[in-house]
């Protein structure tokens, strides 16, 4: 069973960085696509940055350049380093694992970050 649990979130300042961490249990992943997704209020859920399993990473065009995804094999964790964050980076943050073969998929409870002065 998949359990992915979210921590690192809270209220930072404009330019200011954060890290994000998920840590996933029942996965392998090199079989896994690892991804975290935010939902603003009032807004659908977006799809921020995803990592595969061969090491590929995609991040949506407001994040390029500003937020890095990464893994740690052996402790099975996952990171979202957030810098320059702006306040419409505002949100809850989910971590999401979806199994390469199958497509099923799973999440964490969410995270929030607030940036705001």
């Amino acid at each position: 069973q998949v359990q992915l649990v979210e921590s690192g979130g809270g209220l930072v300042q404009p330019g200011g960085s954060m890290r994000l961490a998920c840590q996933a249990s029942g996965i392998i992943f090199k079989i896994y696509t690892m991804a975290w997704y935010r939902q603003a209020p009032g807004k659908q859920r977006e799809l921020v940055a995803r990592l595969t399993g061969t090491g590929t990473t995609n991040y949506v065009d407001s994040v390029m350049g500003r937020f890095t995804i990464s893994r740690d094999r052996a402790e099975n964790m996952v990171y979202l380093q957030m810098n320059s964050l702006e306040p419409e980076d505002t949100a809850v943050y989910f971590c999401n694992a979806r199994h390469d073969f199958t497509g099923a998929a799973s999440w964490g409870q969410g995270t929030q970050v607030t940036v705001s002065s």
